[in-house]
């Protein structure tokens, strides 16, 4: 594990983690000296030899003042990799993240991404500038001592260094089962992060199906699933420290019986034998701590998964090399996509959207019409045929130069913790003032901002949950307009606002779309009707393809089509015979 977390360092600290390993090893070194050194201090106060007792007693403190030195160094070099690392590793995921395909994140569950950039990486930070430096005192210290009773009794010695690998090995067996149950413990953390974030979002539907309380069997199992992941856990690493615990004991005791052994047998002296005794056990403290810190490098072994399998995704190739653009033209041309290969969502589609025209998609749900909006943005690469945008294959032009190219306006509007401006300023971060508030007056977002205290300055909640639905559609047609892009993607989501709203909406979508060029999914009659070309898609292919008149005439699926639409405006709920 330690490998992998040493290769997550950032570049500019990589340096440092060498010498980090250098001093730790160095002052653990000294540290096992000065423990040896206290054999030949006691032997020579117990002879009564006075000189020899300073002597020795001064090369400890000049070994103690060295291991005092490298401690310092040490902590030092641990606080800068530990800082950052921090910064770096997180910028780093968040450059990932940037990089990666839009549609990943349509999979990704946002509670798992937030804990692997905020809570994995300070255990990774912890684990690489801390438990890698005391992970190496406690190997180096007992080796250290046990070479350095070489230089007492070779008997001592060999029973020291059978005693450590017998010690680590308990150790290792121990950790199988806690790092299994620790796994657990992090998947059903996570899901339960999920949920409660659910529980929080979801309170008004929950409440108005009486799905909270004891009612909210997704989140009540996921709670019960994390406690009883967090109980084995707990038996698991109770269960191995007490083990090794016992063993650890075990072995003090046997060299306490091979040092008197040796003291009975005259090869020791008194003297020696109360240092040796003394020694041992400073032996036997870090080989103890070496559990402990196993158990940590274990928790943190999971989080070091998680941050590298995010940074090993991989990315759509990106092309640097600037593009001539020509006009505003979108080109499909015998596309063909899935999401897996066995299942594909649109096949051999072609059409052209010429530059100032409109192109409305329509057809059942799930027929891939908004798959085909999202690969114009390069969501996901296609797998076969090719998407021109301003001349160019969208694989091969840089992706700025490709999203400046357009303005999305989708069904599912996301609105940052933030004001409405800043909302709005994300369609052209340089905007003014007065351009934020030319884009909201087309918008209708000044009516929004009129009625709240602080204006355009008023927050929106999470996600823009302070706002309506049709509000939300307001800011995004607001910034969009901002940006004013010469293609427009638009999934039309008008159909579950009220009158009032569905107005409002239509008039800022038909100020962004004027004199543009233009792909929606169509879902209200009106743009359908004036659309200058209408492509009817099912099963993820166009069996029709014309004008609203030619495809009326034509009497097929787009004529059925349209009448159940026409049919559906008149519908109304019937009071029910008495």
């Amino acid at each position: 594990m330690i490998d992998r977390a040493l290769r997550l360092v950032p570049d500019e600290y990589a340096s440092l983690t060498p010498r980090l390993i250098t001093v730790t090893a160095a002052q653990a070194l000294s540290q096992a000296a000065a423990y040896c050194l206290l054999v030949p201090v006691l032997e020579a106060l117990f002879d009564g030899d006075t000189g020899m007792a300073w002597f020795w007693t001064a090369i400890m403190a000049v070994v103690v003042a060295v291991m005092g030195v490298l401690t310092f160094l040490q902590a030092t070099l641990g606080l800068r990799i530990a800082v950052g690392m921090q910064l770096g590793l997180q910028t780093r995921l968040g450059d990932k993240l940037n990089a990666l395909p839009l549609g990943w994140f349509e999979t990704q569950n946002a509670a798992q991404l937030s804990r692997i950039v905020v809570d994995n990486v300070r255990e990774i930070q912890g684990a690489v500038a801390y438990l890698t430096a005391k992970l190496i005192t406690s190997v180096l210290v007992p080796l250290g001592v046990a070479v350095g009773m070489l230089f007492v009794d070779w008997r001592i010695a060999v029973a020291m260094l059978i005693a450590a690998p017998v010690l680590f090995a308990v150790n290792r067996l121990g950790n199988r089962a806690f790092l299994r149950a620790d796994e657990r413990t992090h998947v059903a953390a996570a899901e339960a992060e999920t949920r409660v974030v659910e529980f929080a979002q979801a309170q008004p539907i929950l409440r108005a199906f009486g799905a909270v309380g004891s009612g909210n069997r997704a989140l009540d199992c996921a709670l019960e699933a994390q406690k009883k992941a967090a109980t084995r856990n707990v038996v698991s690493a109770v269960t191995g420290v007490i083990v090794f615990g016992l063993v650890v004991q075990a072995v003090f005791l046997a060299l306490t019986y091979v040092v008197v052994g040796q003291v009975t047998g005259g090869t020791v002296s008194a003297a020696a034998a109360i240092a040796l005794i003394a020694v041992s056990a400073r032996f036997i403290e870090p080989l103890n701590q070496a559990a402990q810190i196993g158990n940590a490098l274990r928790s943190a072994s999971a989080s070091v998964d998680g941050a590298s399998d995010l940074l090993a995704e991989p990315v759509l190739p990106e092309h640097d090399s600037p593009v001539a653009l020509g006009a505003p033209e979108v080109v499909f041309e015998s596309v063909s996509f899935g999401y897996d290969a066995e299942s594909p969502v649109v096949s051999d589609v072609s059409f052209t959207v010429a530059p100032g025209t409109t192109t409305a998609i329509v057809g059942p749900s799930g027929a891939g019409k908004t798959t085909l909006l999202r690969l114009v943005a390069r969501y996901a690469d296609v797998d076969s045929g090719s998407i021109r945008v301003g001349g160019h294959d969208v694989r091969t032009q840089p992706t700025e130069t490709l999203l400046n190219q357009l303005s999305l306006v989708f069904q599912n509007v996301y609105l940052f913790d933030r004001s409405i401006a800043e909302n709005i300023r994300v369609g052209r971060p340089d905007a003014s003032d007065a351009d934020i508030r030319w884009a909201g007056a087309i918008a209708r977002v000044d009516e929004i901002a009129d009625r709240l205290p602080d204006g355009y300055d008023s927050p929106v909640g999470e996600g823009g949950t302070t706002l309506s639905g049709g509000e939300r559609q307001r800011v995004s047609i607001a910034r969009a307009l901002l940006k004013d892009a010469p293609i427009v993607l638009l999934d039309e989501a008008t159909s579950a606002l009220d009158p009032h709203s569905e107005a409002v909406v239509i008039r800022g979508i038909h100020e962004l779309t004027k004199d543009k060029t233009v792909i929606v999914v169509a879902h209200r009659l009106a743009t359908i009707a004036h659309a200058d070309q209408i492509l009817f898609l099912d099963g993820g292919r166009i069996v029709e393809h014309g004008t609203h008149d030619e495809l009326l005439a034509l009497g097929s699926r787009y004529a059925g089509f349209w009448n159940e639409r026409a049919r559906s405006r008149g519908w109304r709920l019937d009071s029910a015979p008495a």
